[in-house]
């Protein structure tokens, strides 16, 4: 006897301030689950060394990106440490009908505002064990100038505020620890009877009484 399940599709989103580990995290949990798809935001920011348009991100122009704005391409956008940032509509609407798990990667700006068109979409946080901890990992970074780095850093202490508006929150003091816990809300969400569409049990078949 087997049993046949099909599930809706799952929206998890991964925030945290700048420094957080929110892409650490994303990247561990696609690599070891190449089955889960990745929203790929668009940007108007530069690429950094090593990004790969398409895969990391959409590197768009301030004007192409309002074009995608006035065509409705978005289910969320917002300006961010001085650039746009946007989730594309057709991957998330690919991803509930397929029944997929798709990953995002964004700011809590846009978390949220995806959380209000997709009620069903699961959001984490995630916060280094520190405020310390955090400056520590910004400056190690060194991918930005000192006036980058001042506008993330003040902007972090902005988006610390936003963790009671998200439905997990797990500490990153430890990257694989971290990455696991990610890795079991996930499990535990697409197990929810809600989100269960259909159930096939093959039962015995029921013999006639002679």
């Amino acid at each position: 006897m087997t049993t046949g399940i099909k599930r809706s599709g799952l929206l998890v989103v991964l925030s945290s301030p700048s420094g957080g580990g929110k892409t650490s995290v994303c990247k561990k949990i696609l690599s070891a689950n190449p089955e889960f798809r990745y929203s790929v935001s668009v940007t108007t920011r530069p690429p950094r060394e090593n990004e790969i348009d398409g895969k990391d991100y959409y590197f768009k122009t301030k004007e192409e990106f309002e074009e995608l704005v006035a065509k409705d391409a978005f289910a969320e956008w917002a300006f961010v440490h001085g650039y746009y940032y946007g989730s594309l509509r057709a991957p998330i609407l690919s991803a509930l009908a397929d029944g997929a798990i798709l990953i995002f990667d964004i700011d809590v700006q846009g978390g949220t505002k995806l959380k209000k068109s997709y009620e069903e979409a699961v959001l984490i946080f995630i916060l280094p064990p520190s405020y310390d901890e955090l400056v520590r990992r910004l400056k190690q970074r060194g991918t930005e100038s000192k006036e980058q780095f001042e506008l993330r850093l003040k902007n972090a202490l902005w988006e610390y505020t936003f963790w009671p508006k998200y439905d997990y929150l797990v500490i990153n003091d430890d990257l694989d620890e971290a990455t696991d816990r990610v890795y079991s809300i996930i499990k535990a969400e697409q197990s929810r009877v809600s989100r269960i569409r259909e159930l096939k049990w093959n039962l015995p078949e029921k013999k006639e009484d002679k």
